[in-house]
């Protein structure tokens, strides 16, 4: 099983603790990519028009600011520092001993700084997107689709793979042949509506909700549809296949009510 879900532009801030070091994320292979990233983040966010460059809104520049100390700011683990409604409404703190075990192995936060760590990975508060352009480096999810073909191929194994990611973040690597075939990505409509997806905090937090099913329920399917099969039991869903091989199923959730 793995679950790839976007990093969350809500960061907590971590007050204190040990610094950065690179070397104990998970996934040594994307090291030389993370450094080329960090290190532009790092010059850029020095610029008055930072804000700009990054393409993000004006207001938020003192957080872009910090993105200059990210070698020396203290870490916490990743499940902490993305605070989103996604992370939130997972619920990690509450979890029993098997299901945050199940929940470090199978979720994978895919990042523009980082390009993919477990939730366990011990990392600083930042400020970046998968939209954001870095001098020398373009595009960040072209700067990832290597770098990601290269590792997350192997984590997925034999299991499904679970995909929450937004379209920018999926761009950055996409499952191919038989491993797209295993491949669900999950898009949360409204009630009634079947035909688009909502971008709204119910739909966000429809989707940590899956997450935490998936892991407390131990749901490990080798197939989409047994997934779906699964999920029924607590959701409203419609498995939709490809129609053609070689691509991945999309499994429609109806929003949960607040």
């Amino acid at each position: 099983m793995l679950i790839l879900v976007p990093s969350s532009e809500a960061k907590s801030s971590v007050g204190r603790g040990s610094r950065l070091d690179p070397a104990d994320l998970s996934f040594p292979p994307l090291a030389a990519t993370r450094a080329a990233v960090l290190e532009a983040l790092i010059e850029v966010s020095g610029h008055p028009d930072a804000t700009h460059r990054l393409g993000v809104r004006e207001n938020l520049g003192e957080l872009v600011h910090r993105n200059t100390t990210l070698r020396d700011a203290p870490i916490a683990a990743a499940e902490v520092v993305y605070a989103g409604v996604v992370f939130h409404a997972m619920g990690l703190a509450d979890l029993d001993p098997a299901s945050r075990r199940r929940a470090h192995a199978w979720v994978i936060v895919i990042s523009a700084l980082w390009g993919a760590v477990r939730l366990c990975d011990r990392i600083p508060a930042y400020r970046l997107n998968m939209c954001g352009r870095l001098p020398g480096l373009g595009h960040l999810p072209q700067v990832w689709q290597q770098p990601l073909a290269e590792v997350l191929p192997a984590v997925a194994r034999r299991g499904v793979v679970v995909d929450f990611r937004t379209a920018e973040y999926a761009t950055a690597w996409r499952p191919v042949g038989a491993l797209a075939e295993r491949t669900v990505v999950i898009k949360v409509v409204r009630s009634g509506d079947r035909s688009r997806g909502a971008a709204s905090h119910n739909a966000k937090r429809t989707q940590g909700l899956i997450v935490r099913r998936i892991v407390t329920d131990a749901i490990d399917p080798p197939r989409p549809e047994a997934l779906a099969e699964a999920l029924a039991q607590h959701f409203e869903v419609d498995l939709r296949r490809p129609p053609r091989a070689g691509h991945a199923c999309e499994l429609r959730v109806t929003e949960s009510p607040t």
